[in-house]
C-alpha cells in the first residue's frame, strides 16, 4: 500500500476503530455493574476516553499490519475486567455481559450505514466523500468486530456466551479453553482458517444492511 493511500486510510478509520473498541468495552462494564459487578467500574472502566481501552499490540500494532497487508482486519481493545463470580446470578448474567459488547457493535453498524446513506443522498456536499469513506470503515470496523466477537470460542464473546446456554459441564469444558483462547485465535489469524469463517458471516451482515438502508 502506498504511504499516501496508506496515511488517507488511518485518517478516515481512525474514529471508527476508537469509537468501536470504545462503545464495545464500556458496554461490557456498564452490563456488568447492572448485574452487580463493580470492578470495571472501580477501575474506571465504563469511560468513553479511548485511551482506557487501547491496547498497544492488539489496537494499533495489528490493525495496522492488516492494513498493510490485506486479509481480515484484526485486532482487540484491552479487556474490561468482569469478576462474574460477583454478578448476582454469575452463569445467566455471563449471557448478558457477553452480548453488550457486539450488540454495541450491531448498533455502531446500523448508526454508521445510516450515515452512508444520508451523505450518499447529498453527493454535491463539500463533506459527503470523507463522510462515506469514514462510514465505510464505521460498517466494516462494526461488522467484523461483531462477528469476530461471537464466535464460540473463549475468551471471546461468543465463548462466554456459549458457557452462559450450555448445561454445566459442558459449560466447564469450554471454558478450559480460555487461557489458550488468545493464542488459537492468533494462529487462526494468520492462516486462511480465520477468514474462511469470518467472510460468509460479514458478508451476509452487509447484505442486511444493504437491504435496510438501500445501500
Amino acid at each position: 500500500m502506498q504511504l499516501d493511500h496508506l496515511i488517507q486510510t488511518i485518517t478516515l478509520a481512525a474514529l471508527p476503530v476508537l469509537f468501536a473498541i470504545t462503545l464495545h468495552e464500556a458496554a461490557h462494564g456498564y452490563v456488568a455493574r447492572h448485574f452487580g459487578d463493580m470492578t470495571a467500574y472501580q477501575q474506571g472502566r465504563i469511560s468513553l476516553n479511548p485511551m482506557r481501552h487501547i491496547d498497544p499490540v492488539g489496537t494499533v500494532l495489528l490493525p495496522l499490519l492488516t492494513l498493510l497487508f490485506g486479509g481480515i482486519l484484526f485486532g482487540w481493545a484491552k479487556p474490561v475486567p468482569v469478576n462474574f463470580s460477583a454478578l448476582r446470578r454469575p452463569k445467566q448474567d455471563m449471557l448478558w455481559v457477553a452480548l453488550a459488547g457486539p450488540a454495541s457493535n450491531l448498533f455502531m453498524a446500523l448508526g454508521w450505514a445510516l450515515l452512508y446513506k444520508m451523505a450518499w443522498m447529498f453527493p454535491g456536499n463539500y463533506f459527503a466523500e470523507p463522510l462515506l469513506g469514514m462510514a465505510e470503515w464505521g460498517i466494516k470496523i462494526n461488522v467484523v468486530l461483531m462477528v469476530l466477537n461471537l464466535l464460540p470460542l473463549p475468551p471471546l464473546d461468543g465463548g462466554r456466551i456459549a458457557v452462559s446456554l450450555l448445561p454445566y459441564r459442558q459449560a466447564y469444558q469450554l471454558s478450559k479453553i480460555e487461557p489458550y483462547g488468545m493464542f488459537i485465535l492468533i494462529f487462526l489469524a494468520v492462516t486462511p482458517v480465520l477468514g474462511w469463517v469470518l467472510l460468509p458471516l460479514v458478508q451476509m451482515m452487509y447484505k442486511l444492511l444493504s437491504m435496510l438502508f438501500g445501500i
